[in-house]
């Protein structure tokens, strides 16, 4: 039994049944009476949170991560365990899927562990804007901003996606691409994805070459078989491609293979670039061209940024760290 079982048992929203089970005010008493007996039924605070806080040893720092199949995350993640290992705290890692609420696991993660602060692998600013007031630990955002965030407990630390997928494109563009495909993230569900896709769009228009969604743009999750499919409908449906930016080295990875699979030679046929610096992309055949995000920086900047805030009143940090184009083997100037 969780939190969102008992909400959807009740009939109330996930706030609602957290502010209940923190004995917060702002419920009606028939919310209030109804989530109770749904607790009750379940012994879900004598069974579940309550056992977990008498074991709490108040040294924990829970890590959030959307999506087990991202390799910039997995770097992140030894960087993270080993900062706040040797900062004198215990990391709990939660891995949730792409599509699924993390605020609503960190406000359940909140109720049954108490940790002393969050960091979010991966997130979805609707998500937040939605319950994150319900959070009230010390929070970051890992690889994505919360500039556009007025919530106190959160800051952040990331490179521009907008002006990092601007220049992806540019630099496509530069080589003399015009006709050039756009592998994207889940953007429902990612607001970097929704920021890389803004920059795609931002070159097009600055340089007048049009873009069609339709026929040059695949949705994927950031994974090497979600690359390797939304590639593949890509080419399916754009024959002409002589370029394509996936939006995660992994989707790139993927995207390759497929291209490959289908008889195009990279980059010779078609340039792939990718996003992320991951280094198996250093170590493939052809070496991938990509947007380099700083990991071992923002991964300790992060972590200085909770420790910092944890005990103390202090405001929200909002990070910007600067990205870098790799120039590999996967792509190169179009033959005019």
């Amino acid at each position: 039994m969780t939190i969102k079982d008992i909400a959807k048992e009740s009939g109330y929203g996930v706030g609602t049944v957290s502010r209940v089970l923190n004995n917060s005010p702002g419920v009606s008493e028939k919310a209030r009476k109804r989530i109770l007996e749904v607790v009750e039924k379940y012994h879900f605070r004598l069974n579940n949170a309550a056992k977990l806080l008498k074991q709490h040893s108040n040294k924990d720092v829970a890590i959030i991560v959307k999506g087990s199949k991202n390799m910039l995350f997995a770097a992140l993640l030894e960087t993270l365990q080993r900062q706040i290992k040797e900062s004198g705290y215990a990391s709990v890692i939660y891995y949730i899927t792409e599509d699924e609420h993390e605020v609503e696991q960190a406000i359940q993660v909140s109720i049954e562990r108490a940790p002393l602060g969050i960091l979010f692998l991966g997130s979805n600013k609707e998500n937040f804007r939605e319950l994150f007031a319900h959070v009230d630990i010390p929070c970051v955002l890992v690889t994505n901003s919360a500039d556009d965030m007025e919530f106190e407990n959160l800051s952040s630390v990331a490179v521009d996606d907008c002006q990092a997928a601007f220049s992806a494109i540019e630099y496509l563009i530069s080589l003399g691409h015009e006709k050039i495909g756009v592998l994207g993230g889940e953007m429902q569900h990612s607001n970097p994805a929704k920021s890389r896709y803004k920059g795609c769009l931002e070159a097009f228009e600055k340089h007048g070459i049009g873009f069609c969604a339709e026929t040059q743009f695949a949705n994927s999750y950031f994974t090497v078989e979600g690359g390797y499919d939304a590639m593949t409908e890509l080419l399916n449906k754009s024959k002409d491609l002589t370029a394509v930016f996936a939006m995660s080295d992994v989707t790139a990875i993927g995207a390759i293979r497929a291209a490959k699979d289908k008889g195009y030679r990279v980059p010779e046929d078609i340039s792939v670039i990718g996003y992320d610096g991951i280094e198996m992309g250093q170590y493939m055949v052809p070496k991938l061209t990509t947007i380099s995000q700083p990991g071992e920086q923002i991964a300790q900047m992060c972590i200085a940024l909770l420790l910092q805030a944890i005990g103390r009143e202090k405001t929200a940090v909002r990070m910007t760290v600067p990205f870098e184009l790799i120039v590999g083997e996967s792509t190169v100037k179009i033959r005019k």
